[in-house]
């Protein structure tokens, strides 16, 4: 994979030293010798990715960083801050500032290449679903942008896994006061409890004793319901190659022993807000396909998604020579409601209605608002004889119970109309299924409404 990087330097030399190293690597390199023009290229959604140096005239790093990081425009752009400076409080002050990593000068190709590579492919991620997030602002979904701003990184759920007491007891002790952290020292169960604990990160060390960590990181990574949980590992100074393997197969940062409690805070607060904007982001896509299906007022799948379902259910049924029915259901003089009580207490009648109907249909069933007061019930492997039976059944009980309105301070009784067609065999098709049934319901209406009348085959 490739990805553009932005190289901010005021120093020319470090500038086409970072530049010529990343090229050979294949990436997209542009560059920047101020904070100012850096925010700028950033704000214009020019660069995946910025390489940043701390030590600037006008603006240091730790500005620029604080800056991108507050920004709702920018602050899902990694940085990675690149110094000479290798105190942890220097560390731990860029991390503080939103960094996503800080490197020492001189940088190791290796580390530099992998940490890019591990950072742009996580952003790509979380670009894909925040430009789904956008679309689905048109929809009336608020963006996450401003929860993720607020969001300070505290109150995770977290497993350490570690077999050795005197180091796990130590992390939990670091970080008790700011995160729910719970203890694995099995790594075969802590993939089973990482499947189950809905987590918002893991801490693994890469020295246990009588498993290959990496290995777990590679299972975490291949199993659907853990892959999208970060991964902060735990190794000795001295590890550089398991740490390159590490990034390419998946874990999110490292710690290296011995372990300064600001820095573990600090990673640990990243990864956790990092957790949380990007399950915002899923669950807003989750929400946009929900409304693009569904009916905002019954709750029932909408007319769009019937067609195309229908289609499939009835090709289905037509291949395996299973029966199929289709009911059209029509509330009885729905516009007196309205005209009598108003619009609040059609609603409310068109609620309880939908309610009803999923009392009485099977998991298997489809259930949808066609359009006003019509509803559409499909009813796969199910003949008309059966159909005719539920169909009569919901309609008794319809007619049985009124409806409230108006907050239950009132009641109206309802009944309704029902026509029932069912499959003819394979060339039958979705489109005059549905018409038959229509049909047969405008015979039940013309005949004086509350009544249910099959198609005349």
């Amino acid at each position: 994979m490739t990805a553009r990087v932005l190289v901010v330097d005021d120093v020319p030399a470090n500038v086409k030293l970072l530049e010529a190293r990343l090229s050979a690597e294949y990436f997209d390199v542009i560059t920047a010798m101020s904070g100012e023009e850096a925010l700028a290229i950033c704000e214009r959604a020019q660069c995946d990715l910025v390489l940043l140096d701390v030590m600037m005239p006008d603006m240091d790093g730790f500005e620029v960083c604080r800056r991108l990081k507050s920004n709702s425009a920018t602050h899902h752009i990694p940085v990675v801050m690149v110094t000479a400076l290798d105190q942890p409080s220097d560390k731990v002050r860029g991390l503080e500032a939103g960094a996503d990593d800080f490197l020492t000068k001189p940088i190791p190709e290796l580390a530099l290449t992998a940490r890019v590579r591990s950072l742009a492919r996580l952003k790509m991620v979380v670009d894909e679903l925040r430009m789904r997030a956008l679309t689905s602002r048109d929809i009336g979904i608020e963006s996450p942008e401003r929860e993720a701003l607020a969001d300070t990184g505290r109150g995770g759920r977290l497993m350490i896994v570690d077999d050795r007491p005197a180091s796990y007891e130590r992390v939990a002790a670091m970080l008790s006061n700011e995160q729910e952290v719970e203890i694995e020292t099995d790594p075969t169960h802590a993939l089973f409890r990482a499947a189950d604990g809905n987590f918002d990160l893991l801490i693994v060390s890469l020295t246990l004793e009588n498993f290959d960590a990496l290995r777990l990181c590679s299972q975490l990574r291949s199993l659907e319901r853990t892959r999208n949980i970060p991964i902060l590992a735990i190794t000795e100074p001295d590890n550089n190659a398991r740490m390159v393997r590490g990034l390419e197969i998946g874990v999110n940062d490292f710690l290296l022993r011995p372990i300064d409690k600001n820095e573990l805070l600090a990673r640990v607060r990243s990864q956790v807000r990092k957790r949380r904007y990007s399950e915002r982001l899923r669950d807003n896509l989750q929400m946009s396909i929900e409304m693009a299906i569904t009916d905002a007022l019954t709750g029932l799948f909408n007319r769009r998604y019937m067609e195309s379902h229908l289609t499939t259910l009835v090709e289905q049924a037509a291949s395996r020579g299973k029966p199929l029915t289709v009911m059209v259901v029509d509330i009885d003089y729905f516009k007196a409601v309205n005209d009598s009580h108003g619009h609040d207490a059609g609603d409310d009648v068109l609620r309880d209605f939908a309610l009803r109907i999923k009392r009485s249909i099977r998991g298997i069933d489809l259930a949808c608002r066609y359009g006003g007061e019509e509803f559409v019930l499909v009813m796969p492997e199910t003949d008309m004889a059966v159909a005719a039976m539920v169909a009569e059944r919901l309609r008794r009980r319809i007619a049985a119970e009124p409806f409230a309105i108006q907050q239950g301070s009132r009641v109206v009784p309802v009944t309704i109309s029902i026509g029932i067609a069912a499959l003819r065999g394979k060339d039958d098709t979705a489109a005059s299924v549905l018409k038959r049934a229509d049909q047969a319901l405008y015979r039940a209406k013309r005949d004086g409404r509350n009544r249910v009348v099959p198609d005349a085959a």
